[in-house]
């Protein structure tokens, strides 16, 4: 083994570790500038025709971003003077949470009554005076009637209620102004709770929603990353039994993080609920790249080689395939930027940065540190154990290639078949565990008043003060009736109630005259006269725009999945055609974003997968310099993930955004382990071997360091699994699931079918030349 092999830069390890420890400090200090983005439109790009729709609804009508506040009185006793004072009282306070502007509950109500010739207009519990048993009597009357109070600020059965405060955020500082939300409305709760110790409150919403994303993506930074750092300095403490392999590792992990996040914060990129799964993964990637160094070096070592001559071993051998794998990992996550989420494209465009670090350093401070170091090389006795132990793994299979070849046929297709049991269904609420606070507080509103899925309907009648046309109201009308016959609906609030209503009451409260008014003039005079009697922040303004042209009907449905919500969307479109043709509309909400994104994301990444796929083999053939081993290297890479979707199809069934990139993700990570082991069995077919001779080098000589790699591989994804958020659990456990399968794979059917159909010979002089043209 000639030290003269020894790459350029590693010639001077010093030098080059002052040089690195400099550009690493430079880059790194990016990280200052980093911060954390927690709302929900971390998930949407300002092109999402949702989100334009939504924000078009926003600018017309006021902002829609919600705190509820969920009042729930023991033995169902909401309805009595204790209780209703509590609403009162919370209802009053709610007005001090911070960028509130409007606070809706049944306590203030707007309840109008005829009084001879005129509209009385006021709070349905008074709020100076005392809750008198006749005030808690009529306040259930009337709430429990009202169309736009059931299901929405009360319960059906009149035993729970909601103090709903709208919020209007700057787009720029949501997570910081959530944040501050969040912390004033839990100390207001513990205050009413030391009050009433009986009573159970939740907090949900928008703004909770918004707020459970910033702080699952802390505190999966503060424990997942420290528990990964912990899982894998005791997998290579335990594997690889060096304290030089380990600390070496670590700092090459660290640095990789650090310079990761670096180039984040100098891009001015804000860390989130996916992109905060970066360091987790970079460094799940980073080991590979080591234990194939460290593992050649220290068999380098073994032979009785020198540390330079067994660096330059290690580096030389190492060296193209760990860059291969660099690239096909960096190209899976960036086939990531066909996706229509900018939380994602964030994703995988930082952790391409991270494993092309990963990279880098794996080939330049790694070697120069374990220059440095001592190493305890491991006893020829127990290395030759270790290989014994791998050469009669290899026997086992190459004696009984075709019965292994088939079983493993048969298992994948059995896996394989369960694939199509998989549906694609995005549910915001259940991106959460149900430990998670917001989930518990919308679980419980599902199920004792409403879900917490909503829609915004604009219906534009065309002409300033259109909304006063009899037509437009009887559309509006029926169009609300239909709506509130769907069994997906809990609430519809609609300006044609409001109209009802006032008609009814200018017509001494007779029940005969809730309808719409006749008359357009008529109509226009009861809602003027209504509007100039409401109190200041309790207008109509999130219902109608200021010229009268639009109203907004506002829907609160179940809980559902994308395909439910888009079902939905689909039958009221058509109902619109049939009905209100007419007249322009616009229908949005976070709930319909996310039903959108999730089909939309989906069909992007599969349009990325077979771009991926061609790009990832192009590689491999041109690195191993085969055509035929390039396209058998399609086998091992195409199919675990094949199994790994039937298998989830049993397991779950349900595809969401965390689980829409796993195939082009995992396709670059398993080709790791691929071209290591093609590249060990092509070196020794090259020397004459058959293909079962191969397959036994390719054990002896890198098994070990596969077996390793995936190890610390799928115990990183596992660690995902313990996450909060439901979209980086899942997606660690598939993931995890699919790396696992490579491993099975590339240990049990590709061996066989390379002993099986790779016959071609290559003879020994073209064999040296090879050999002199690599080791050169």
């Amino acid at each position: 083994m000639k030290t003269d092999t020894l790459p350029a830069w590693l010639t001077k390890p010093g030098i080059l570790l002052i040089l690195l420890s400099i550009l690493i400090t430079i880059i790194a200090a990016g990280m200052q500038n980093l911060s954390f983005r927690g709302d929900y439109r971390i998930f949407f790009a300002e092109d999402n025709p949702q989100l334009q729709a939504f924000d078009a609804i926003e600018r017309t009508f006021n902002k829609n971003d919600n705190l509820s506040l969920v009042i729930a009185p023991p033995s169902d006793e909401l309805f009595s003077r204790q209780y209703l004072t509590l609403v009162r009282d919370i209802t009053e306070a709610a007005w001090q949470i911070p960028y509130s502007t409007r606070v809706d509950s049944i306590s203030n109500y707007q309840h109008t009554q005829a009084q001879q010739d005129d509209l009385l207009v006021a709070d349905l519990i008074d709020k100076f005076d005392s809750v008198t048993q006749e005030q808690v009597q009529q306040a259930k009357a009337v709430a429990l009637t009202r169309p736009e109070l059931v299901n929405r600020l009360v319960s059906f059965d009149g035993k729970v209620a909601v103090v709903n405060v709208t919020i209007a955020l700057d787009d720029a500082e949501k997570t910081a102004q959530a944040n501050e939300i969040e912390a004033f409305s839990k100390k207001l709760i513990a205050e009413f709770q030391e009050q009433y110790p009986e009573v159970t409150f939740y907090r949900s919403g928008i703004i909770m929603m918004n707020y459970s994303f910033f702080s699952s993506a802390q505190q999966d930074s503060s424990t997942l990353v420290p528990l990964m750092f912990l899982i894998v300095l005791i997998v290579l403490g335990l594997m690889l039994r060096s304290i030089t392999a380990v600390i070496t590792t670590f700092v090459v992990l660290i640095v990789a993080i650090t310079s990761t996040l670096g180039i984040a914060g100098w891009l001015g990129m804000a860390i989130n609920t996916a992109s905060v799964n970066v360091p987790t993964i970079v460094m799940t990637l980073a080991v590979a790249d080591c234990v194939h160094i460290i593992a050649s070096m220290r068999h380098g070592l073994s032979q009785g080689n020198n540390k330079l001559q067994a660096l330059a071993f290690a580096v030389r051998i190492n060296n193209k395939p760990v860059f291969i794998t660099s690239i096909t990992t960096a190209i899976g996550f960036l086939t990531m930027n066909f996706s229509d989420v900018p939380a994602i494209r964030e994703f995988g465009n930082l952790t391409a940065i991270g494993v092309i670090f990963a990279w880098l350093l794996s080939i330049s401070l790694l070697p120069a540190m374990l220059y440095f170091l001592p190493q305890k090389v491991t006893q020829q006795s127990a290395r030759q154990l270790e290989q014994q132990g791998m050469a009669r793994f290899a026997e086992f299979i190459t004696s009984r290639a075709k019965p292994v070849l088939w079983i493993s046929v048969i298992l994948i297709a059995f896996a394989t078949g369960f694939i199509g049991q998989n549906k694609i269904n995005d549910e915001a609420v259940k991106y959460f565990s149900v430990d998670n606070e917001f989930r518990q507080a919308a679980d419980f509103m599902a199920e004792r008043i409403s879900g917490m899925a909503t829609l915004s309907i604009a219906l534009d009648s065309g002409a300033p003060g259109g909304i006063n046309e009899p037509t437009y109201l009887a559309v509006l009308d029926q169009f609300s009736t239909w709506l509130r016959a769907q069994p997906e609906v809990n609430n519809v609030v609609s300006l044609s109630d409001v109209l009802k209503r006032l008609n009814k009451s200018m017509h001494g409260d007779d029940q005969a005259f809730y309808r719409l008014a006749p008359e357009r003039t008529l109509g226009a005079q009861y809602l003027l006269m209504y509007e100039m009697s409401l109190p200041y922040g309790l207008d109509l303004n999130n219902q109608i725009n200021i010229s009268k042209s639009q109203s907004r009907v506002m829907v609160v449905l179940e809980n559902l999945g994308s395909t439910e919500m888009l079902a939905f969307e689909q039958r009221m479109n058509t109902w619109l055609a049939q009905h209100a043709s007419q007249y322009h509309y616009l229908a949005s909400s976070p709930s319909l974003m996310f039903a959108h994104i999730g089909e939309r994301n989906m069909k992007s990444m599969l349009t990325s997968l077979p771009l991926a796929l061609i790009l990832i083999s192009a590689l491999l053939i041109f690195a191993l310099r085969d055509w035929r081993l390039g396209t058998m290297s399609l086998l091992p890479n195409i199919l675990p993930a094949l199994a790994g979707f039937g298998l989830w199809g049993l397991i779950s069934g349900e595809i969401n955004l965390g689980l829409s990139i796993v195939a082009s993700m995992t396709l670059g990570i398993i080709v790791d382990d691929t071209v290591h082991f093609l590249a060990k069995y092509q070196y020794a077919k090259r020397q004459g071997n058959n293909a079962a001779e191969s397959v036994r080098y390719a054990f002896v000589t890198v098994g070990k360091a596969l077996w390793i790699t995936t190890v610390v591989l799928v115990a990183g994804f596992s660690i995902l699994a313990l996450s909060d958020f439901r979209l980086n659990s899942d997606m660690g456990q598939l993931t995890a699931l699919i790396i696992s399968i490579a491993l099975l794979v590339d240990f049990f059917l590709l061996p066989a079918f390379l002993i099986l159909f790779d016959h071609q010979y290559t003879s020994e002089a073209h064999n040296e030349n090879l050999v002199r043209t690599t080791t050169a």
